[in-house]
């Protein structure tokens, strides 16, 4: 049988870092998507900044999945670093302790947002001979070079496409460049691909002697060792594209004489009040910082609620407001489940159903354009006006019709799924549903401004249709904006 989303598998659309342009996903074989994505170090529990990273690619995973394709999803993890053997002193724990602790950390803050399980998790650790087998490639082929400090770099100059992902000249970078030449390297921009053993610190047999892997090396391995030469998307925070991925796609390349990744996609930085968030100006939270003051799902639709690639300004302010939306939502939901007197359960009938109807079918739109999933959140509110619309006409029949569709497509994002009564209870309390401070309404003020700035005018609109709908008038000059309540 035909459903809505047979033709939408073909029409969906990704911007690749690459490019710098959106194009056709058109995958290695059909049906098939084979997607890596950099993980975490675990030497520390998760911040803000992973969030986003981990909601972004669950997203995308669960709309190539609802599209029909099979996603092969990798993520690795980095359990052997230096920020890893430093803290691992610092504490007086073992290493192994030390990453397992945090790995466990980083899946119970991941299941708490609401993020599947990723197909494979390799370990730096468990992948060394593959690293290696990759370095002597490498050498052998005069891309890489053992040092007289017993370290093995990588050699920059001899890879012509050298920043072709970051658009970064190498002589130019070269020319500026402030970086102090190492004596044991043959260009500054050389990276490590082997790490020398030091006294008290995890190490292994290899062909230039006791040591360890460099970062980027492992990335390289395990990628390939999981999808192949070549695959279709490597994924990722804005911040790897360089020196990270720029360095992959150098060794890779360079030791599989094929292709690295057929697309690039890169997950904008989180600021905060404003300030790229950096613990050096201590404005660094966990994730279960967080979470302690907000429901898990007000964050996940936090981090939706705007396009992945974009910068997004986090603040208490901008997480009451999504909390605000969401409850919104809910609240839709609810007075419909009220009124025909039942609870509303979503099956894969009532699903495609939805993907069928005019709001389906501007949601697929939504997110077949490189995962928008902020003009995908619009759709929602669409129907969820349409709702209360709907009841105040007494059209009890047509509201439980348009809360099946705003349930099932909420399905996709995750979001809406749990029972109403227990989120509006455990988050917001009913008496504070449709209430907003005017802090609140200042800092999506502000929100509106940065989005049409940043040419997403779909949530620019959200806001002022959300406000309008809360009795919140804003009014637009050349000198700004300015409300009022009616």
């Amino acid at each position: 049988m035909t459903t809505p989303l047979a033709d939408a598998m073909s029409q969906l659309s990704i911007y690749d870092s690459m490019t710098g342009r959106k194009q056709t996903f058109t995958p290695l074989n059909a049906g098939k998507v084979g997607m890596y994505v950099c993980g975490m170090t675990v030497y520390d529990y998760c911040h803000i900044g992973h969030a986003r990273v981990m909601v972004a690619f669950d997203m995308a995973v669960r709309w190539m999945t609802q599209l029909g394709y099979e996603v092969n999803y990798v993520r690795n993890i980095t359990d052997i670093d230096d920020k890893i053997i430093a803290r691992a002193a610092e504490n007086g724990e073992d290493i192994g302790a030390l990453t397992q602790r945090f790995i466990t950390a980083m899946h119970e803050d991941a299941a708490a947002l609401g993020c599947l399980t990723p197909s494979a998790e390799p370990r730096a650790t468990d992948h060394i001979d593959e690293m290696q087998q990759m370095i002597e490639t490498l050498v052998t082929d005069d891309y890489a070079y053992p040092a007289n400090n017993g370290d093995v770099y990588y050699a920059v100059d001899s890879f012509a496409d050298y920043g072709k992902l970051s658009k970064r000249n190498l002589d130019e970078m070269q020319a500026g460049s402030r970086v102090e030449v190492e004596t044991v390297k043959r260009n500054p921009f050389d990276f490590v691909l082997w790490k020398a053993a030091k006294a008290n610190e995890p190490q292994w047999a290899s062909p230039w002697g006791q040591g360890r892997p460099g970062w980027h090396i492992e990335c390289s391995a395990m990628s390939t060792k999981c999808l192949g030469n070549t695959f279709d998307i490597h994924g990722g925070g804005h911040d790897l594209q360089f020196p990270h991925h720029e360095n992959e796609i150098a060794q890779s390349e360079a030791a599989t004489g094929c292709q690295y990744a057929r697309n690039w996609m890169h997950v904008g930085f989180i600021n905060v009040d404003g300030e790229k968030m950096s613990k050096s100006l201590h404005n660094f939270f966990t994730i279960r910082e967080v979470m302690a003051k907000f429901h898990p799902e007000t964050v996940r639709y936090f981090l939706l609620s705007s396009h992945y690639r974009s910068q997004v300004n986090f603040s208490d302010v901008a997480l009451d407001e999504a909390h605000n939306s969401l409850s919104r939502l809910y609240q839709a939901l609810k007075i419909a489940e009220q009124q025909q007197g039942q609870i509303l359960e979503v099956n894969a009938i009532i699903v495609n159903e939805a993907y069928a109807s005019a709001a389906g079918q501007e949601f697929i739109a939504g997110m077949n354009d490189d995962f928008n999933s902020s003009a995908a959140i619009s759709v929602l509110f669409g129907l969820a006006r349409d709702i209360n619309k709907a009841i105040k006409a007494e059209d009890v029949g047509n509201a439980w019709q348009l809360a099946r569709q705003l349930k099932a497509l909420a399905q996709t994002l995750n979001i809406l799924q749990q029972p109403v009564q227990q989120f509006l209870q455990a988050v917001i309390g009913e008496e504070s549903n449709d209430s907003f401070t005017d802090a609140a309404i200042d800092g999506l003020i502000i929100e509106r401004a940065d989005a049409k700035t940043n040419k997403d005018f779909a949530r620019a609109d959200e806001i002022r249709v959300q406000l309008k709908d809360a009795g919140i008038e804003l009014e637009d000059s050349r000198t700004g904006t300015t409300w009022r309540r009616d």
